[in-house]
C-alpha cells in the first residue's frame, strides 16, 4: 500500500464512519463533528484522487469538501 493508497483509505472510512453515525442517529447531520468529519474524510479523499490523477473523483471530492466548508461556516454563523 502507497500513501495515496493510506490517505484515501482514512478518507474513506471517515466519510463511512460519518454516514454510519448518522444513520443510527448517532449524530445530525447539522451537527459540528458530522461537518468536520465530512470536510476532513473528503479533503483527504480529493488529496488521494489527486495524488492519484484521476480528475473524476477530485472534482467530486473536492465538490464535497466546498459544501462542506460552507455548512461550517452556516453552522458558525448560528453560534453568533
Amino acid at each position: 500500500m502507497n500513501l495515496s493508497d493510506c490517505i484515501g483509505f482514512t478518507g474513506v472510512a471517515i466519510l463511512l464512519l460519518a454516514f454510519l453515525l448518522f444513520l443510527v442517529k448517532k449524530i445530525s447531520s447539522n451537527s459540528l463533528p458530522y461537518i468536520i468529519m465530512n470536510i476532513v474524510g473528503a479533503g483527504l479523499a480529493c488529496l488521494a484522487s489527486w495524488m492519484i490523477d484521476y480528475l473524476p473523483f477530485v472534482i467530486l471530492e473536492g465538490t464535497w469538501t466546498v459544501v462542506s466548508v460552507f455548512a461550517l461556516v452556516g453552522y458558525l454563523r448560528k453560534l453568533s
